[in-house]
Protein backbone atom coordinates (compact mmCIF):
# COMPACT_ATOMS: atom_id res chain seq x y z
CA UNK A 1 0.00 0.00 0.00
CA UNK A 2 0.93 3.65 -0.26
CA UNK A 3 2.82 4.82 2.80
CA UNK A 4 2.98 8.38 4.09
CA UNK A 5 6.78 8.35 4.23
CA UNK A 6 6.96 7.42 0.54
CA UNK A 7 4.58 10.24 -0.37
CA UNK A 8 6.53 12.82 1.62
CA UNK A 9 9.81 11.59 0.14
CA UNK A 10 8.58 11.88 -3.46
CA UNK A 11 6.98 15.30 -2.94
CA UNK A 12 10.09 16.42 -1.06
CA UNK A 13 12.25 15.44 -4.05
CA UNK A 14 9.91 17.40 -6.33
CA UNK A 15 10.18 20.48 -4.10
CA UNK A 16 13.96 20.11 -3.99
CA UNK A 17 13.97 20.05 -7.81
CA UNK A 18 11.78 23.18 -7.90
CA UNK A 19 14.28 24.94 -5.63
CA UNK A 20 17.18 23.99 -7.91
CA UNK A 21 15.37 25.59 -10.84
CA UNK A 22 14.48 28.67 -8.81
CA UNK A 23 18.08 29.15 -7.71
CA UNK A 24 20.19 28.17 -10.71
CA UNK A 25 18.30 29.18 -13.86
CA UNK A 26 18.29 32.83 -14.99
CA UNK A 27 14.92 34.30 -15.94
CA UNK A 28 13.79 33.57 -19.49
CA UNK A 29 12.49 36.21 -21.82
CA UNK A 30 9.72 37.18 -22.41
CA UNK A 31 6.96 36.66 -19.84
CA UNK A 32 8.84 35.60 -16.71
CA UNK A 33 11.49 38.28 -17.11
CA UNK A 34 8.90 40.92 -17.97
CA UNK A 35 6.82 40.16 -14.87
CA UNK A 36 9.95 40.19 -12.72
CA UNK A 37 10.91 43.56 -14.18
CA UNK A 38 7.41 44.95 -13.52
CA UNK A 39 7.50 43.62 -9.94
CA UNK A 40 10.86 45.28 -9.29
CA UNK A 41 9.68 48.52 -10.87
CA UNK A 42 6.49 48.54 -8.81
CA UNK A 43 8.37 48.59 -5.52
CA UNK A 44 11.11 50.86 -6.83
CA UNK A 45 8.58 53.56 -7.65
CA UNK A 46 6.13 52.65 -4.83
CA UNK A 47 3.21 52.47 -7.26
CA UNK A 48 1.04 49.60 -6.05
CA UNK A 49 -2.33 50.35 -7.66
CA UNK A 50 -1.08 51.68 -10.98
CA UNK A 51 1.15 49.26 -12.87
CA UNK A 52 3.99 50.30 -15.17
CA UNK A 53 6.29 48.42 -17.51
CA UNK A 54 9.59 50.24 -18.12
CA UNK A 55 7.81 53.49 -17.35
CA UNK A 56 4.90 52.78 -19.69
CA UNK A 57 1.31 52.04 -18.66
CA UNK A 58 0.69 48.31 -18.26
CA UNK A 59 -2.69 46.56 -18.33
CA UNK A 60 -2.27 42.98 -19.56
CA UNK A 61 -2.26 41.21 -16.17
CA UNK A 62 -3.80 42.01 -12.76
CA UNK A 63 -1.38 43.03 -9.99
CA UNK A 64 -1.31 40.07 -7.56
CA UNK A 65 1.87 38.52 -9.02
CA UNK A 66 3.56 41.93 -9.03
CA UNK A 67 2.43 42.70 -5.48
CA UNK A 68 3.68 39.46 -3.96
CA UNK A 69 6.87 39.12 -6.02
CA UNK A 70 7.70 42.78 -5.51
CA UNK A 71 7.17 42.41 -1.77
CA UNK A 72 9.41 39.34 -1.78
CA UNK A 73 12.16 41.32 -3.52
CA UNK A 74 11.65 44.16 -1.07
CA UNK A 75 12.36 41.76 1.82
CA UNK A 76 15.07 39.54 0.31
CA UNK A 77 16.57 41.78 -2.34
CA UNK A 78 16.31 41.79 -6.13
CA UNK A 79 17.07 38.22 -7.16
CA UNK A 80 15.45 35.87 -9.63
CA UNK A 81 14.76 33.42 -6.78
CA UNK A 82 13.06 36.09 -4.67
CA UNK A 83 10.82 36.92 -7.64
CA UNK A 84 9.94 33.22 -7.93
CA UNK A 85 9.46 32.59 -4.21
CA UNK A 86 5.74 33.52 -3.91
CA UNK A 87 4.84 31.36 -6.91
CA UNK A 88 6.86 28.49 -5.43
CA UNK A 89 4.79 28.75 -2.24
CA UNK A 90 1.59 28.74 -4.29
CA UNK A 91 2.67 25.57 -6.08
CA UNK A 92 3.01 23.89 -2.67
CA UNK A 93 -0.41 25.26 -1.75
CA UNK A 94 -1.84 23.77 -4.96
CA UNK A 95 -0.38 20.35 -4.12
CA UNK A 96 -1.80 20.46 -0.60
CA UNK A 97 -5.23 21.75 -1.68
CA UNK A 98 -5.42 19.02 -4.34
CA UNK A 99 -4.75 16.45 -1.62
CA UNK A 100 -7.44 17.92 0.64
CA UNK A 101 -10.03 18.12 -2.15
CA UNK A 102 -9.43 14.49 -3.10
CA UNK A 103 -9.61 13.47 0.56
CA UNK A 104 -13.17 14.80 0.75
CA UNK A 105 -14.40 12.18 -1.73
CA UNK A 106 -11.85 9.36 -1.87
CA UNK A 107 -9.70 7.21 0.40
CA UNK A 108 -6.50 8.67 1.76
CA UNK A 109 -4.27 6.67 -0.62
CA UNK A 110 -5.95 8.25 -3.66
CA UNK A 111 -5.65 11.71 -2.12
CA UNK A 112 -1.92 11.20 -1.48
CA UNK A 113 -1.43 9.83 -4.98
CA UNK A 114 -3.24 12.90 -6.37
CA UNK A 115 -0.75 15.18 -4.65
CA UNK A 116 2.16 13.12 -5.95
CA UNK A 117 0.87 13.16 -9.52
CA UNK A 118 0.44 16.94 -9.52
CA UNK A 119 3.81 17.56 -7.83
CA UNK A 120 5.60 15.30 -10.32
CA UNK A 121 3.99 16.65 -13.50
CA UNK A 122 6.29 18.41 -15.95
CA UNK A 123 4.22 21.60 -15.76
CA UNK A 124 5.02 22.06 -12.05
CA UNK A 125 8.75 21.73 -12.65
CA UNK A 126 8.52 24.30 -15.43
CA UNK A 127 6.22 26.69 -13.57
CA UNK A 128 8.64 27.03 -10.68
CA UNK A 129 11.44 28.54 -12.74
CA UNK A 130 9.63 29.98 -15.78
CA UNK A 131 7.25 31.79 -13.45
CA UNK A 132 4.13 33.41 -14.87
CA UNK A 133 0.76 34.17 -13.33
CA UNK A 134 -0.47 30.59 -13.83
CA UNK A 135 1.35 29.15 -10.79
CA UNK A 136 -0.48 31.50 -8.44
CA UNK A 137 -3.72 31.06 -10.39
CA UNK A 138 -3.58 27.29 -9.95
CA UNK A 139 -3.03 27.67 -6.21
CA UNK A 140 -5.84 30.18 -5.73
CA UNK A 141 -8.34 28.23 -7.85
CA UNK A 142 -7.83 24.78 -6.33
CA UNK A 143 -7.83 26.38 -2.87
CA UNK A 144 -11.19 28.00 -3.62
CA UNK A 145 -12.67 24.73 -4.91
CA UNK A 146 -11.41 22.77 -1.90
CA UNK A 147 -12.86 25.34 0.52
CA UNK A 148 -16.20 25.55 -1.27
CA UNK A 149 -16.42 21.74 -1.42
CA UNK A 150 -15.77 21.69 2.34
CA UNK A 151 -18.55 24.22 2.79
CA UNK A 152 -21.02 22.18 0.74
CA UNK A 153 -20.29 19.12 2.84
CA UNK A 154 -19.89 20.62 6.33
CA UNK A 155 -21.70 23.98 6.10
CA UNK A 156 -18.98 25.89 7.97
CA UNK A 157 -19.07 29.61 7.23
CA UNK A 158 -15.28 29.91 7.45
CA UNK A 159 -14.92 27.64 4.41
CA UNK A 160 -17.35 29.81 2.45
CA UNK A 161 -15.39 32.95 3.33
CA UNK A 162 -12.01 31.40 2.47
CA UNK A 163 -13.42 29.96 -0.74
CA UNK A 164 -14.59 33.30 -2.09
CA UNK A 165 -11.48 35.08 -0.80
CA UNK A 166 -9.44 32.60 -2.83
CA UNK A 167 -11.57 33.32 -5.90
CA UNK A 168 -10.86 37.03 -5.43
CA UNK A 169 -7.15 36.25 -5.07
CA UNK A 170 -7.27 34.34 -8.34
CA UNK A 171 -9.09 37.19 -10.08
CA UNK A 172 -6.42 39.56 -8.82
CA UNK A 173 -3.88 37.19 -10.38
CA UNK A 174 -5.32 36.46 -13.81
CA UNK A 175 -8.81 37.82 -14.13
CA UNK A 176 -12.34 36.36 -14.27
CA UNK A 177 -11.10 32.85 -15.18
CA UNK A 178 -10.55 32.35 -11.42
CA UNK A 179 -14.32 32.71 -10.93
CA UNK A 180 -15.31 30.67 -13.96
CA UNK A 181 -13.28 27.54 -13.17
CA UNK A 182 -15.02 26.91 -9.80
CA UNK A 183 -18.35 27.44 -11.56
CA UNK A 184 -17.29 24.99 -14.28
CA UNK A 185 -16.33 22.48 -11.57
CA UNK A 186 -19.49 22.58 -9.46
CA UNK A 187 -22.01 23.05 -12.28
CA UNK A 188 -21.85 19.46 -13.66
CA UNK A 189 -21.57 18.06 -10.14
CA UNK A 190 -24.84 19.68 -9.06
CA UNK A 191 -26.63 18.80 -12.28
CA UNK A 192 -25.57 15.15 -12.24
CA UNK A 193 -26.58 14.82 -8.58
CA UNK A 194 -29.83 16.70 -9.25
CA UNK A 195 -29.05 19.18 -6.46
CA UNK A 196 -30.97 22.07 -8.00
CA UNK A 197 -31.24 24.00 -4.74
CA UNK A 198 -27.49 24.55 -4.81
CA UNK A 199 -27.93 27.00 -7.68
CA UNK A 200 -30.02 29.44 -5.64
CA UNK A 201 -28.35 29.68 -2.25
CA UNK A 202 -28.44 33.09 -0.60
CA UNK A 203 -24.87 32.64 0.67
CA UNK A 204 -23.58 33.31 -2.84
CA UNK A 205 -24.53 36.96 -2.37
CA UNK A 206 -22.11 37.14 0.55
CA UNK A 207 -19.46 35.50 -1.59
CA UNK A 208 -19.91 38.01 -4.40
CA UNK A 209 -19.70 40.84 -1.88
CA UNK A 210 -16.39 39.43 -0.57
CA UNK A 211 -15.04 39.26 -4.12
CA UNK A 212 -16.16 42.79 -4.95
CA UNK A 213 -14.65 44.14 -1.74
CA UNK A 214 -11.26 42.50 -2.36
CA UNK A 215 -11.21 43.63 -6.00
CA UNK A 216 -11.86 47.24 -5.00
CA UNK A 217 -8.21 48.39 -4.64
CA UNK A 218 -7.31 47.06 -8.09
CA UNK A 219 -10.47 48.57 -9.60
CA UNK A 220 -9.62 51.96 -8.11
CA UNK A 221 -6.13 51.73 -9.58
CA UNK A 222 -7.50 50.84 -13.03
CA UNK A 223 -9.96 53.71 -12.88
CA UNK A 224 -7.30 56.22 -11.85
CA UNK A 225 -4.75 55.03 -14.39
CA UNK A 226 -6.97 54.56 -17.44
CA UNK A 227 -10.63 55.57 -17.06
CA UNK A 228 -9.71 59.06 -15.90
CA UNK A 229 -7.32 59.33 -18.87
CA UNK A 230 -9.05 57.61 -21.82
CA UNK A 231 -7.07 57.12 -24.99
CA UNK A 232 -3.90 55.68 -23.49
CA UNK A 233 -2.00 52.97 -25.36
CA UNK A 234 -1.14 49.83 -23.35
CA UNK A 235 0.32 46.73 -24.94
CA UNK A 236 -0.42 48.10 -28.37
CA UNK A 237 -4.12 48.46 -27.53
CA UNK A 238 -6.09 51.73 -27.47
CA UNK A 239 -7.65 51.81 -24.00
CA UNK A 240 -10.82 53.77 -23.31
CA UNK A 241 -11.53 52.04 -20.00
CA UNK A 242 -9.19 49.98 -17.85
CA UNK A 243 -12.15 48.53 -15.97
CA UNK A 244 -13.83 47.35 -19.15
CA UNK A 245 -10.59 45.89 -20.46
CA UNK A 246 -10.00 43.89 -17.28
CA UNK A 247 -13.55 42.72 -16.61
CA UNK A 248 -14.60 42.12 -20.23
CA UNK A 249 -12.14 42.52 -23.10
CA UNK A 250 -9.25 40.52 -21.67
CA UNK A 251 -11.46 37.44 -21.07
CA UNK A 252 -14.69 37.61 -23.07
CA UNK A 253 -12.99 39.55 -25.84
CA UNK A 254 -11.14 36.35 -26.77
CA UNK A 255 -14.50 35.00 -27.95
CA UNK A 256 -16.12 38.15 -29.31
CA UNK A 257 -13.03 39.21 -31.27
CA UNK A 258 -12.49 42.40 -29.24
CA UNK A 259 -9.19 41.04 -27.92
CA UNK A 260 -6.57 41.51 -30.60
CA UNK A 261 -4.43 38.53 -29.51
CA UNK A 262 -4.37 35.63 -31.96
CA UNK A 263 -1.74 33.21 -30.64
CA UNK A 264 -3.39 29.82 -31.32
CA UNK A 265 -7.03 28.90 -31.74
CA UNK A 266 -7.18 25.19 -32.66
CA UNK A 267 -9.40 23.14 -30.35
CA UNK A 268 -6.68 20.50 -29.88
CA UNK A 269 -3.85 22.95 -29.23
CA UNK A 270 -3.98 22.63 -25.42
CA UNK A 271 -4.26 18.84 -25.62
CA UNK A 272 -1.24 18.67 -27.92
CA UNK A 273 0.78 20.59 -25.35
CA UNK A 274 -0.46 18.40 -22.52
CA UNK A 275 1.45 15.56 -24.18
CA UNK A 276 4.60 17.12 -22.69
CA UNK A 277 3.28 19.32 -19.89
CA UNK A 278 1.42 16.50 -18.10
CA UNK A 279 4.23 13.99 -18.47
CA UNK A 280 4.60 11.30 -17.24
CA UNK A 281 0.87 10.92 -16.58
CA UNK A 282 -0.79 12.02 -19.80
CA UNK A 283 -1.64 8.53 -21.17
CA UNK A 284 -3.02 7.40 -17.81
CA UNK A 285 -5.09 10.59 -17.64
CA UNK A 286 -6.60 10.20 -21.10
CA UNK A 287 -7.61 6.61 -20.36
CA UNK A 288 -9.01 7.65 -16.98
CA UNK A 289 -10.99 10.47 -18.56
CA UNK A 290 -12.49 8.08 -21.10
CA UNK A 291 -13.47 5.63 -18.35
CA UNK A 292 -15.04 8.41 -16.26
CA UNK A 293 -17.23 9.47 -19.17
CA UNK A 294 -18.08 5.84 -20.01
CA UNK A 295 -19.11 5.11 -16.40
CA UNK A 296 -21.27 8.21 -16.30
CA UNK A 297 -23.09 7.17 -19.47
CA UNK A 298 -23.64 3.68 -18.04
CA UNK A 299 -25.14 5.30 -14.94
CA UNK A 300 -27.50 7.29 -17.18
CA UNK A 301 -25.83 10.57 -16.25
CA UNK A 302 -26.68 10.39 -12.60
CA UNK A 303 -24.22 10.27 -9.70
CA UNK A 304 -24.61 8.44 -6.42
CA UNK A 305 -24.12 10.15 -3.06
CA UNK A 306 -20.54 8.85 -2.89
CA UNK A 307 -19.49 10.07 -6.34
CA UNK A 308 -18.25 13.47 -7.50
CA UNK A 309 -17.83 15.12 -10.89
CA UNK A 310 -16.16 18.29 -9.69
CA UNK A 311 -12.83 17.10 -11.04
CA UNK A 312 -13.81 15.36 -14.28
CA UNK A 313 -16.52 17.84 -15.21
CA UNK A 314 -14.37 20.74 -14.09
CA UNK A 315 -11.54 19.66 -16.37
CA UNK A 316 -13.77 18.96 -19.39
CA UNK A 317 -15.67 22.25 -19.27
CA UNK A 318 -12.57 24.31 -18.47
CA UNK A 319 -10.72 22.70 -21.35
CA UNK A 320 -13.58 23.24 -23.81
CA UNK A 321 -13.98 26.90 -22.86
CA UNK A 322 -10.25 27.62 -23.04
CA UNK A 323 -9.89 25.67 -26.29
CA UNK A 324 -12.55 27.81 -27.99
CA UNK A 325 -10.61 30.98 -27.26
CA UNK A 326 -9.09 32.81 -30.22
CA UNK A 327 -5.87 33.23 -28.20
CA UNK A 328 -4.28 30.22 -26.50
CA UNK A 329 -0.89 29.48 -25.00
CA UNK A 330 0.29 26.11 -23.61
CA UNK A 331 0.19 27.22 -19.97
CA UNK A 332 -3.47 28.28 -20.05
CA UNK A 333 -4.61 24.72 -19.25
CA UNK A 334 -2.35 24.43 -16.19
CA UNK A 335 -5.15 25.80 -14.01
CA UNK A 336 -7.04 22.52 -14.57
CA UNK A 337 -4.11 20.21 -13.76
CA UNK A 338 -5.24 19.60 -10.14
CA UNK A 339 -8.45 18.14 -11.62
CA UNK A 340 -6.40 16.00 -13.98
CA UNK A 341 -4.20 14.84 -11.10
CA UNK A 342 -7.17 13.55 -9.08
CA UNK A 343 -8.75 11.83 -12.09
CA UNK A 344 -5.39 10.22 -12.90
CA UNK A 345 -4.77 9.14 -9.30
CA UNK A 346 -8.10 7.32 -9.14
CA UNK A 347 -7.14 5.34 -12.23
CA UNK A 348 -3.60 4.64 -11.04
CA UNK A 349 -4.88 3.38 -7.70
CA UNK A 350 -7.35 1.02 -9.35
CA UNK A 351 -4.72 -0.14 -11.83
CA UNK A 352 -1.75 -0.72 -9.53
CA UNK A 353 -3.20 -1.14 -6.04
CA UNK A 354 -6.55 -2.81 -6.72
CA UNK A 355 -5.07 -4.77 -9.66
CA UNK A 356 -7.80 -4.03 -12.18
CA UNK A 357 -7.38 -4.23 -15.99
CA UNK A 358 -4.41 -6.63 -15.86
CA UNK A 359 -4.02 -6.89 -19.65
CA UNK A 360 -4.16 -3.11 -20.01
CA UNK A 361 -1.59 -2.79 -17.22
CA UNK A 362 0.94 -4.93 -19.08
CA UNK A 363 0.56 -2.81 -22.20
CA UNK A 364 0.89 0.44 -20.28
CA UNK A 365 3.98 -0.80 -18.45
CA UNK A 366 5.74 -1.76 -21.68
CA UNK A 367 4.70 1.44 -23.47
CA UNK A 368 5.87 3.72 -20.66
CA UNK A 369 9.13 1.85 -20.23
CA UNK A 370 9.86 2.61 -23.89
CA UNK A 371 8.85 6.28 -23.44
CA UNK A 372 10.99 6.69 -20.32
CA UNK A 373 13.96 5.07 -22.06
CA UNK A 374 13.63 7.52 -24.95
CA UNK A 375 13.43 10.45 -22.51
CA UNK A 376 16.63 9.38 -20.76
CA UNK A 377 18.40 8.87 -24.10
CA UNK A 378 17.33 12.35 -25.18
CA UNK A 379 18.67 13.74 -21.90
CA UNK A 380 22.01 11.96 -22.36
CA UNK A 381 22.34 13.59 -25.78
CA UNK A 382 21.52 17.02 -24.28
CA UNK A 383 24.11 16.56 -21.55
CA UNK A 384 26.84 15.31 -23.91
CA UNK A 385 26.40 17.14 -27.18
CA UNK A 386 25.20 20.79 -27.38
CA UNK A 387 27.16 22.69 -24.70
CA UNK A 388 30.84 22.32 -23.87
CA UNK A 389 30.17 24.14 -20.58
CA UNK A 390 28.48 21.02 -19.22
CA UNK A 391 31.19 18.75 -17.71
CA UNK A 392 31.57 15.38 -19.42
CA UNK A 393 30.89 13.46 -16.22
CA UNK A 394 27.31 14.82 -16.24
CA UNK A 395 26.52 12.88 -19.42
CA UNK A 396 28.07 9.79 -17.85
CA UNK A 397 25.98 10.30 -14.73
CA UNK A 398 22.79 10.60 -16.81
CA UNK A 399 23.68 7.36 -18.62
CA UNK A 400 24.12 5.66 -15.24
CA UNK A 401 20.67 6.93 -14.27
CA UNK A 402 19.22 5.17 -17.32
CA UNK A 403 20.79 1.93 -16.10
CA UNK A 404 19.51 2.64 -12.58
CA UNK A 405 16.00 3.08 -13.99
CA UNK A 406 16.14 -0.45 -15.41
CA UNK A 407 17.56 -1.73 -12.16
CA UNK A 408 14.61 -0.24 -10.29
CA UNK A 409 12.18 -1.58 -12.85
CA UNK A 410 13.37 -5.17 -12.48
CA UNK A 411 13.98 -5.07 -8.73
CA UNK A 412 11.91 -7.50 -6.66
CA UNK A 413 12.66 -5.82 -3.31
CA UNK A 414 10.47 -2.74 -3.77
CA UNK A 415 7.04 -2.56 -2.18
CA UNK A 416 5.74 0.11 -4.56
CA UNK A 417 4.66 -0.68 -8.11
CA UNK A 418 7.67 -0.65 -10.40
CA UNK A 419 6.15 1.54 -13.11
CA UNK A 420 5.21 4.26 -10.61
CA UNK A 421 8.72 4.17 -9.14
CA UNK A 422 10.23 4.47 -12.60
CA UNK A 423 7.83 7.30 -13.52
CA UNK A 424 8.74 9.37 -10.46
CA UNK A 425 12.45 8.57 -10.84
CA UNK A 426 12.41 9.59 -14.50
CA UNK A 427 10.51 12.88 -14.29
CA UNK A 428 12.34 14.06 -11.16
CA UNK A 429 15.76 12.87 -12.33
CA UNK A 430 15.47 14.44 -15.77
CA UNK A 431 14.40 17.78 -14.32
CA UNK A 432 17.30 17.76 -11.86
CA UNK A 433 19.69 17.43 -14.80
CA UNK A 434 17.84 20.10 -16.78
CA UNK A 435 17.76 22.55 -13.87
CA UNK A 436 21.38 22.10 -12.84
CA UNK A 437 23.10 21.68 -16.22
CA UNK A 438 21.09 22.23 -19.39
CA UNK A 439 19.13 25.40 -18.62
CA UNK A 440 22.05 27.27 -16.98
CA UNK A 441 24.22 26.49 -20.04
CA UNK A 442 21.43 27.48 -22.43
CA UNK A 443 20.78 30.81 -20.70
CA UNK A 444 24.37 31.89 -21.32
CA UNK A 445 23.12 32.64 -24.83
CA UNK A 446 20.45 35.07 -23.61
CA UNK A 447 21.80 38.58 -24.02
CA UNK A 448 19.83 40.31 -21.28
CA UNK A 449 21.26 38.46 -18.30
CA UNK A 450 24.83 38.19 -19.61
CA UNK A 451 25.04 41.89 -20.63
CA UNK A 452 23.62 43.00 -17.27
CA UNK A 453 26.06 40.71 -15.45
CA UNK A 454 28.99 42.37 -17.23
CA UNK A 455 27.75 45.90 -16.46
CA UNK A 456 27.24 44.99 -12.80
CA UNK A 457 30.62 43.28 -12.49
CA UNK A 458 32.49 46.28 -13.98
CA UNK A 459 30.49 48.77 -11.88
CA UNK A 460 29.63 50.81 -14.97
CA UNK A 461 27.59 53.94 -14.24
CA UNK A 462 24.11 52.86 -15.33
CA UNK A 463 22.92 56.41 -15.86
CA UNK A 464 25.36 56.58 -18.80
CA UNK A 465 24.30 53.28 -20.40
CA UNK A 466 22.21 53.58 -23.57
CA UNK A 467 20.57 50.99 -25.83
CA UNK A 468 20.90 51.55 -29.58
CA UNK A 469 19.82 49.41 -32.49
CA UNK A 470 19.05 46.29 -30.46
CA UNK A 471 16.34 44.82 -28.23
CA UNK A 472 18.08 43.49 -25.11
CA UNK A 473 15.04 41.79 -23.59
CA UNK A 474 13.54 42.15 -20.13
CA UNK A 475 16.32 40.24 -18.30
CA UNK A 476 18.62 43.20 -19.06
CA UNK A 477 16.36 45.59 -17.15
CA UNK A 478 15.69 43.17 -14.31
CA UNK A 479 19.26 42.07 -13.66
CA UNK A 480 20.55 45.56 -14.38
CA UNK A 481 17.97 46.92 -11.88
CA UNK A 482 17.60 49.99 -14.04
CA UNK A 483 15.38 51.26 -16.87
CA UNK A 484 17.97 51.91 -19.55
CA UNK A 485 16.86 54.45 -22.20
CA UNK A 486 16.76 53.76 -25.94
CA UNK A 487 18.33 55.91 -28.60
CA UNK A 488 19.72 55.58 -32.14
CA UNK A 489 23.30 55.24 -33.32
CA UNK A 490 23.12 58.85 -34.58
CA UNK A 491 21.75 59.96 -31.22
CA UNK A 492 24.68 58.64 -29.18
CA UNK A 493 26.85 61.14 -27.33
CA UNK A 494 30.38 61.20 -26.07
CA UNK A 495 30.81 59.79 -22.58
CA UNK A 496 28.01 57.26 -22.91
CA UNK A 497 28.27 53.47 -22.81
CA UNK A 498 26.14 51.78 -25.44
CA UNK A 499 24.68 48.29 -25.72
CA UNK A 500 24.26 47.62 -29.41
CA UNK A 501 24.35 45.08 -32.19
CA UNK A 502 27.91 43.94 -32.93
CA UNK A 503 27.36 44.82 -36.58
CA UNK A 504 27.05 48.47 -35.53
CA UNK A 505 30.59 48.68 -34.10
CA UNK A 506 32.09 49.93 -37.37
CA UNK A 507 29.48 52.68 -37.64
CA UNK A 508 30.09 53.71 -34.03
CA UNK A 509 33.87 53.76 -34.47
CA UNK A 510 33.45 55.96 -37.52
CA UNK A 511 31.59 58.52 -35.40
CA UNK A 512 33.67 57.96 -32.24
CA UNK A 513 37.21 56.93 -33.30
CA UNK A 514 38.22 56.51 -29.66
CA UNK A 515 35.34 54.13 -28.89
CA UNK A 516 36.43 51.08 -26.94
CA UNK A 517 34.65 47.72 -27.11
CA UNK A 518 34.33 46.57 -23.51
CA UNK A 519 32.50 43.32 -24.08
CA UNK A 520 31.00 41.17 -26.85
CA UNK A 521 28.58 38.31 -26.48
CA UNK A 522 26.16 35.96 -28.22
CA UNK A 523 22.39 36.16 -28.27
CA UNK A 524 19.66 33.65 -29.09
CA UNK A 525 15.95 33.52 -28.28
CA UNK A 526 16.27 30.57 -25.92
CA UNK A 527 12.54 29.82 -25.84
CA UNK A 528 12.69 29.07 -29.58
CA UNK A 529 15.09 26.12 -29.52
CA UNK A 530 15.99 24.48 -32.82
CA UNK A 531 18.20 21.59 -33.87
CA UNK A 532 20.37 24.05 -35.76
CA UNK A 533 21.07 25.92 -32.52
CA UNK A 534 21.64 22.78 -30.45
CA UNK A 535 24.15 21.52 -33.00
CA UNK A 536 27.50 23.19 -32.14
CA UNK A 537 28.57 23.07 -35.80
CA UNK A 538 25.53 24.97 -37.12
CA UNK A 539 24.98 27.17 -34.04
CA UNK A 540 27.14 30.14 -35.18
CA UNK A 541 24.75 30.80 -38.07
CA UNK A 542 21.82 30.94 -35.62
CA UNK A 543 23.37 33.46 -33.25
CA UNK A 544 23.16 37.21 -33.10
CA UNK A 545 25.97 39.16 -31.48
CA UNK A 546 25.94 42.18 -29.19
CA UNK A 547 28.59 44.56 -27.93
CA UNK A 548 29.03 46.99 -25.05
CA UNK A 549 31.04 49.99 -26.23
CA UNK A 550 32.49 52.85 -24.18
CA UNK A 551 32.25 56.22 -25.96
CA UNK A 552 34.31 58.14 -23.42
CA UNK A 553 37.19 60.14 -24.87
CA UNK A 554 40.69 59.13 -23.64
CA UNK A 555 41.33 62.81 -22.87
CA UNK A 556 38.39 62.95 -20.46
CA UNK A 557 39.42 59.66 -18.87
CA UNK A 558 42.91 61.09 -18.23
CA UNK A 559 41.44 64.32 -16.87
CA UNK A 560 39.30 62.36 -14.39
CA UNK A 561 42.35 60.51 -13.14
Amino acid sequence: MLKKNVVLFVIGLCIFTYILGMSLIPLMDIDAAQYASISREMFARRSFLQVFDLGRDYLDKPPMLFWLSGFSMYIFGVHDWSYRLPSFLFSILAIYATYRLALLYYKKEIAMLSAMVLAASQALFLMNHDVRADTMLMGWVILSIWQLAEWYKNQKAINLIFGFMAIAGGMLTKGPIALFVPVFAFLPHFVLRREWKQFLRWEYIIGLFIIALLLLPMSIGLYQQFDLHPGKIAGGNYITSGLRFYYWTQSFGRYTGENANREMNQFTFLLQNMLWSFLPWIIFFLIALFLEIKNLIQQKCKLTEQQEWITTGGFIITYCVLARSQAQLPHYIFVAFPFAAIVTAKFLYALFFEHKWRHLRRTLVLFHLIIFTLLWLALIVLMAFPFSDIPKFVATLSALCLLLMYSLFYSKKLHFHRLLIVAFFTIIGINIFLNTAFYPALLQYQMGNTAAKFINSKHINKSKVMIAGIHPGYPFYFYGQYIFPDTTINGLKEGEVVLTNADSIAMIEKKFPYAKVLHQGDNFHVTQLSFAFLNPETRPAELQHYAIVDLTSPVKKTAKK
